[in-house]
């Protein structure tokens, strides 16, 4: 594993109800080093945002959980983890499969699509210590060769479906941890601006009229960026400008 720390201490488990679970079991029993990667071919209770459930082919695609502590890191600026584990999966899509084919998008919060389909996911669970992190679980799920998918919202996609071609998972997990590494040192530096401004010129929707649904309805609203808390700032057709909790609205995709 070429990096300095994400990988480097690789757990590799063939069968694991949650990545995520199992990754906050061990930081409670013992000090496991920083950038530890909890990999699994069958995760059989996978999370998902929401409470959903994520679901993957056993043995077809990339399901793990890294180990980060990011004491730097106020409660403030938790989203910064969403925001560089979105661009570390935008940067390894668009290593891995020719930009001017495919259109690859992050959407909010933590969903990687290309084309419109969903290929990739993520679910943080922080740890805090009263307002810093002790440490932070970033659980991720990416679609490799797997090719049908049942039970989602909305369609997905995966490397092998996009390109006809088999991948090599061991290559795919090594660049995602150097695009997770680079982007976490760039965090650690406190690059703020630079993740603000790559991750809004990546957000899908951005500045176009989106269909929402929240508790209640259905609306349409134009997406106009993100806040320094994570959350979603929306412009209703009234032009009033109105922020949404991650758990408070749902983007619907056009099938």
């Amino acid at each position: 594993m070429q990096t300095l720390f994400i990988g480097q201490h690789l757990i590799f488990l063939h069968e694991v109800d949650s990545t995520n679970t199992y990754a906050t079991n061990l930081l409670k029993n013992i000090n496991i080093a920083e950038g530890a990667i909890i990999s699994t071919d069958n995760q059989t209770q996978g999370k998902g945002q929401r409470g959903a459930v994520w679901n993957s082919e056993i043995g077809s695609n990339i399901t793990i959980s890294c180990i980060l502590k990011p004491h730097f890191l106020s409660i403030k600026h938790t989203f910064y983890l969403s925001k560089i584990s979105a661009l570390a999966i935008y940067d390894l899509l668009t290593e891995l499969l020719p930009i001017s084919q495919f259109d690859i998008k992050i959407k909010w919060p933590n969903d990687i699509l290309v084309n419109q389909k969903k290929i990739a996911g993520i679910l943080i669970e922080n740890n805090f210590n009263r307002d810093l992190l002790q440490y932070s679980v970033i659980g991720i799920g990416v679609n490799v060769n797997q090719l049908e998918f049942k039970d989602l919202q909305y369609s997905a996609s995966s490397l092998k479906i996009l390109t006809g071609q088999v991948f090599n998972k061991n290559d795919v997990l090594e660049r995602l941890c150097q695009h997770l590494e680079k982007w976490y040192l760039k965090l650690k530096a406190l690059n703020y601006l630079e993740i603000d401004e790559q991750y809004l010129s990546k957000l899908f929707g951005l500045n176009q009229l989106c269909l929402f649904a929240d508790i209640e309805k259905e609306f349409y609203a134009t997406v106009v960026g993100i806040n320094s808390d994570g959350k979603l700032i929306l412009q209703h057709t009234d032009d009033n400008l109105h922020y949404y909790e991650v758990k408070e609205i749902r983007l619907i995709l056009k099938t």
